[in-house]
């Protein structure tokens, strides 16, 4: 007989818990299911997938769309995340970028500025319309232009933000060039949106090009396609675009219902959204377990961007991602770990030739040093308020991971890698040699030896 007692517990277990029959996992999993903004642990997850299986998902585009797009309460619209078999609190995922294709035909972006009566703290999370007042209001293109994105309810301009100096591009369909077009094209492509930016059926975000900007004209940028959200979930419920130590300091104290304090944002968050260019086709990310199954999700993927983010946001496009998923048992992790493509390492960084470490061995002999380390490179994702914040970040995760010191990770830093942008304000990545002893007691260097030896 089942006690009353037994019912309430079996009620109120978790949905992730792992007594609770789990669905079989699969080989493959095909994702185009997206979040309303907000990363919740609470919320089921997709899946799951094999441990070592494969994640192809149709991703929308993601800045400007969802900032667009009252009703999406993150400033992001990533998928929605998947379950890991086998993942659990305290492991690690390694998420490996197969391929990466993009598939908008056209894109438009630009500096941001916020309407300050369109929102309450926060215009990326808590939009408010300033006609009927309402909160996250439903809202309608109406024509082209700034001022097409309407409430549904009383037909004012909702969208809390505005371009100061915009762009619209069309894009090479063999995924080379770029190439911001004039008032006419910009024109021409506003009035076809959704087909030119190529937004999955499941989405909902009212498509940036609408706005039809064209401060820029003639302007070639070449394409190398990129993910500027990849991750794991947090163990907290937070919007999208601020899971990360910089845009998430917008959460410390905030008005609304996802407010964190600083110790309960270091915890929680995953920094999944990095803009880290190098993030890319071939790249692969060893991500903080934090939740069961992990809950990988991906999107934001951008045409093009160079190092910083420095206006604010690039190019968004829609696009098909392949993704392998492996798990590391009991590697705890505070934040992501990188390991670029070798030719995107810093000089200092890359692997070294037999040459280079036959110079190394005579020099050893000359100078009586026993030993020559066994070195890979390795980029540890920091995040904070400023650069400064997200450097020094960098660093203590480092130094905990290697169980160095210090100042020990910033002289193997400033000789044997580099501290690069990955998002102004507050991403960046220390890069440096690390030796193999250290990785394999850090229970890391499979995945490492595997991306670079």
């Amino acid at each position: 007989m089942i006690t009353d007692l037994q019912m309430h517990e079996k009620a109120n277990q978790p949905e992730n818990d792992e007594s609770v029959q789990q669905p079989k996992a699969v080989e493959t999993l095909f994702v185009n299911e997206f979040i309303d903004g907000i990363l919740d642990p609470q919320q089921k997850m997709l899946g799951p997938v094999k441990n070592g299986g494969t994640i192809i998902a149709n991703t929308t585009p993601g800045c400007w769309g969802p900032m667009l797009t009252p009703t999406i309460r993150g400033g992001h619209e990533v998928t929605k995340p998947v379950f890991v078999e086998g993942a659990e609190v305290g492991d690690a995922i390694v998420i490996t970028i197969k391929s990466i294709q993009v598939t908008s035909l056209a894109t438009a972006s630009g500096h941001d500025e916020a309407i300050l009566d369109r929102f309450i703290g926060d215009p990326f999370v808590s939009v408010k319309c300033p006609g009927c007042g309402k909160l996250h209001p439903a809202t309608v293109v109406n024509g082209i232009g700034a001022h097409a994105i309407r409430c549904s309810t009383c037909d004012t301009e909702t969208a809390p933000f505005k371009m100061t100096n915009g762009y619209t591009m069309a894009l090479d369909q063999k995924g080379n060039i770029g190439l911001t077009v004039g008032r006419e094209g910009a024109r021409r492509i506003a009035l076809d949106a959704k087909n030119y930016m190529r937004t999955p059926e499941n989405s909902v975000q009212n498509p940036v090009v609408a706005l039809a900007p064209s401060d820029l004209i003639g302007v070639m940028a070449r394409m190398r396609p990129f993910l500027g959200q990849l991750g794991t979930t947090p163990s907290k419920a937070m919007p999208d675009s601020h899971n990360a130590g910089d845009f998430g300091s917008f959460l410390i104290g905030a008005p609304h219902e996802y407010a964190f304090t600083q110790a309960e944002l270091d915890t929680h968050r995953t920094d999944g959204h990095m803009d880290i260019s190098r993030v890319r086709e071939g790249a692969t990310i060893i991500c903080p377990v934090k939740v069961p199954g992990g809950g990988v999700y991906i999107g934001d993927m951008h045409a093009m961007q160079g190092d910083g983010e420095i206006a604010g946001h690039t190019t968004d496009v829609a696009g098909i991602v392949q993704l392998q998923v492996s798990v590391l048992k009991k590697v705890a992790l505070e934040g992501p770990i990188l390991l670029p493509n070798e030719e995107d390492l810093p000089y200092t960084a890359k692997p070294f030739s037999k040459e280079e470490k036959r110079r190394a061995r005579e020099l050893a002999e000359e100078f009586g040093v026993k030993q020559v380390e066994e070195v890979f490179p390795v980029s540890i994702v920091g995040t904070g308020t400023t650069l400064n914040d997200a450097t020094t970040n960098a660093i203590s995760r480092a130094a905990k991971l290697f169980d160095m010191s210090e100042p020990e990770v910033m002289n193997r830093a400033t000789i044997t890698g580099s501290i690069e942008i990955g998002r102004h304000p507050g991403v960046v990545t220390a890069t440096f040699q690390v030796p193999k002893t250290m990785l394999k007691k850090a229970r890391i260097f499979k995945p490492i030896k595997k991306q670079y030896d």
